[in-house]
């Protein structure tokens, strides 16, 4: 298996969970922080929207990281988070090519 292959196995890995698509889609959301931010949500946000703990959302976003959908920025003691749209871009592509 090439990289490309393992890369895309690892998100449709990530986006199989109903949960991490909907934290996608609120990360998709413009204007959804608490506190004014313009793009991205806090983990505080995102906990708010989907209605999990703080443990399950780390867990979910790690898995969404990892993946590289989503990208992650700590600024003080709050974890920001947005979606890569590049990424999800490239990955809609690959399987437009591959199926």
């Amino acid at each position: 298996m090439d990289n490309t292959e393992e890369t895309i196995d690892r998100m449709l890995h990530a986006i199989a969970d109903p949960t991490r698509r909907r934290i996608l889609q609120a990360l998709k959301e413009k204007g959804a922080c608490s506190i004014g931010k313009e793009v991205g949500l806090c983990a505080c946000d995102i906990e708010q929207r989907v209605r999990l703990s703080q443990p399950t959302i780390s867990h979910h976003m790690a898995i969404l990281n990892k993946a590289g959908l989503v990208e992650a920025r700590k600024q003080g003691q709050w974890m920001w988070y947005r979606r890569n749209e590049a990424a999800l871009h490239e990955l809609a592509r690959n399987l437009r090519d591959e199926l």
